[in-house]
């Protein structure tokens, strides 16, 4: 049975990052169409753990109602009416771009209009980096961890795109306190053969990061298993490799193995993922209808880490 493979463990948001986030200044988050019960419990959350000051977009009607349903005094935040998705959506970017807010987050819209607005010129929020999603897993008892890059947003990332997810990915590391992080590059082998494309470049992206980026590891192509398994290391013989058996992150060739991945870690293993897209002007949280409440505290309390650089 399938079902056997799933955990039963109850996510929690890791300690850690939620203290992190809370001796930041608390950043202004505007949420795009904030009208909705999952988006609304949210911020109320995280606004009383003092992590975000919320700036509410979309229908006024509907965030006052369900603002009253928590029992949550808002009268004292921003409210910016916007009918609809497109709206609601381009209100909140705008609101970012301008400078009115420091972190974007979805609300009860549907992610192409959400990203839609998020990567629009007019909203200002484009700085020449490519838009790259990110998720940090910490394990159900939160004493471990690893990231995921794109699983969300490019679904076919060239070299370029995953150059730029790389350097994300260790500049949020490094952030989080993880002074030199291990980055792996996924493929479905550790040697590069031309009969499996992911594997040539993985080796060539794992020779430009060792030229290009400073204060971490790199190796590449790996494939999951010596990603993971120290056992599979040590049987294969490659223990001198400095990722391999205990990588920090793993930088993935297209969207399809990274939500699988991202998913196996969430489902089977009861890890709390918090997602983060980096690369624009302010982070941006695409949170899922999906997600549970502890994976959008720790994604708001990613995003308000990276708001304080």
């Amino acid at each position: 049975m399938p079902q056997s493979f799933l955990s039963d463990a109850v996510a929690v948001p890791p300690a850690h990052i939620i203290e992190m986030a809370q001796k930041a200044p608390s950043p202004r988050v505007a949420i795009a169409r904030a009208g909705a019960p999952l988006p609304m419990l949210a911020a109320k959350e995280a606004t009383e753990a003092n992590m975000m000051v919320p700036v509410f977009t979309g229908e006024r009607h509907m965030i006052e109602d369900e603002a009253a349903k928590l029992d949550w005094d808002i009268s004292g935040y921003e409210i910016i009416e916007a009918e609809g998705e497109a709206a609601s959506g381009m209100a909140a970017a705008l609101a970012c771009g301008e400078g009115r807010a420091d972190v974007l987050m979805k609300g009860q819209l549907h992610t192409d209009a959400f990203m839609k607005a998020a990567v629009s010129r007019d909203a200002g929020l484009r700085t020449g980096r490519r838009f790259v999603h990110i998720f940090h897993i910490t394990t159900p008892d939160g004493t471990g961890s690893i990231t995921i890059s794109d699983a969300a947003v490019n679904v076919d990332p060239n070299i370029d795109t995953r150059k730029d997810a790389t350097g994300e990915v260790v500049k949020l590391l490094h952030k989080l306190g993880n002074a030199r992080p291990k980055v792996a590059f996924l493929s479905a082998t550790e040697s590069a053969i031309p009969s499996v494309p992911s594997s040539m470049e993985a080796d060539e992206l794992c020779t430009w990061a060792k030229e290009n980026i400073d204060g971490a590891d790199f190796s590449g192509p790996l494939a999951f298993d010596l990603i993971m398994s120290p056992k599979s290391v040590a049987a294969k013989k490659l223990t001198d490799d400095p990722v391999a058996g205990q990588a920090d992150a793993i930088i993935v060739p297209d969207i399809v193995s990274g939500n699988g991945l991202f998913k196996s870690f969430v489902y089977l293993a009861g890890g709390c993922a918090g997602g983060i897209v980096m690369g624009a002007k302010v982070p941006i949280l695409l949170t899922s209808r999906a997600d549970p409440a502890a994976a959008r505290l720790s994604s708001i309390a990613l995003g308000a880490i990276m708001a304080a650089t």
